[in-house]
């Protein structure tokens, strides 16, 4: 196994644009004996729950679950705060909302968009792909960074880091990256150190103007669907990163200024196995409640249950009316009259918001929650 070792090419000043960041390459890698350990360690969680996932019946469900917290999660790194509550309401309406949680469900399409292009590009993961993910994150045209005076600062508001400058160098180090990224000749690297090392260049590189971040821990999802680590993009750091996030952002800046790769790798490989592990947690848990409710639920409903109502509840855990007006159940009375059943029955619970009624799914939240 091997770990990573820097190799500067000019002196690193926070308040120069870092043009000669240097290009990914293996032969900065040389084995240790710790990263062993942890690439085995995190390997065999993952495949744990990559095995999970291929034995359920309705791994979509569970996916689009989890996707929207991972949205959560993810967005709450940059300071994009929404509550669980503001989260679900605006995905069970059909209007166009605004603020945190808009920006929030924005990102689970722009995953969505993002495993879909791959599978276009014959499992290629370009940068038109990636600019195509960040224009969804952030609801505009906007592209590559083009001028200087892009900067990152800390909490003291001290400029602490300056990415490349400008478009044209960007696009070079981009071009590089994305040839690191999809040279399958790279076989004796192992795919999470990979990971590790491609998730430092792209922010790095920050070739946006915003949503960096949230873009680049989109491609994180994705090289593993694309390295066959996961049939689907059910792993996701952010829990993990924002539980540790003054860690990441420090572990980032030391490869930069001191080449301390073997620690950015430590924190990597740590998060896909405890992400790994919690997901496993979460979909166990989330498959028994499922399960739990089924029977429940046609002993209430009797000739009127739909498997997909039960679906729905576990993809949109805040239920209204006119939600399940718009997806075909019926009538409004007969919905009104079956959720009013699955109330009386503690299955779901009533939440008022406004003048709107919703019928919420707690214990599928406290799941997400608190697990």
């Amino acid at each position: 196994m091997e770990y990573i070792r820097h190799k500067f090419i000019m002196p690193y000043s926070p308040l120069q644009p870092y043009n000669d960041l240097p290009a990914l390459n293996p032969e900065l890698l040389f084995v240790d004996e710790d990263l062993s350990r942890l690439v085995l360690k995190a390997s065999r969680s993952l495949a744990e729950l990559k095995g999970l996932c291929l034995a359920l019946p309705d791994p979509q469900i569970l996916i689009q679950t989890l996707v929207v917290q991972e949205s959560r999660d993810s967005s709450a790194i940059e300071n994009i705060v929404t509550t669980q509550d503001e989260l679900y309401q605006s995905l069970a309406s059909a209007e166009t909302e605004h603020g945190p949680a808009k920006e929030v469900l924005r990102y689970r399409e722009a995953l969505y968009t993002g495993l879909q292009r791959m599978k276009d590009s014959k499992n290629i993961i370009t940068t038109n792909t990636l600019i195509e993910i960040v224009q969804q994150i952030k609801g505009n045209t906007s592209g590559i960074r083009r001028q200087l005076g892009t900067v990152l600062r800390n909490n003291a508001n001290q400029i602490v880091y300056t990415p490349p400058c400008c478009e044209d160098v960007v696009r070079e180090k981009m071009t590089e990256l994305e040839h690191f990224i999809n040279d399958s000749s790279l076989s004796d690297l192992d795919p999470l150190l990979k990971m590790a090392m491609l998730h430092y260049q792209f922010e790095a590189i920050h070739p946006f103007t915003d949503g960096n971040g949230r873009t680049g821990r989109i491609l994180n999802s994705l090289f593993l669907v694309q390295q066959e680590l996961l049939n689907l993009p059910v792993l996701y750091l952010s829990a993990y990163i924002n539980n540790y996030k003054s860690e990441y952002y420090r572990l980032l800046r030391e490869v930069t200024e001191q080449g301390k790769w073997k620690e950015w790798c430590v924190y990597i490989l740590n998060a896909v196995h405890d992400s790994s592990q919690l997901t496993i947690h979460k979909i166990k848990a989330i498959r028994s409640l499922m399960q739990d409710l089924e029977p429940k639920m046609k002993n209430v409903l009797g000739s009127s249950y739909d498997h997909t109502l039960l679906e729905l509840m576990f993809t949109i855990p805040y239920l209204k009316i006119e939600l399940l007006e718009r997806k075909g159940f019926g009538h409004r009375e007969t919905i009104s009259k079956n959720l009013h059943k699955l109330k009386s029955a503690e299955i779901l619970r009533e939440q008022k918001s406004g003048k709107t009624k919703y019928f919420v799914n707690y214990p599928l939240l406290d799941i997400l929650t608190n697990l």
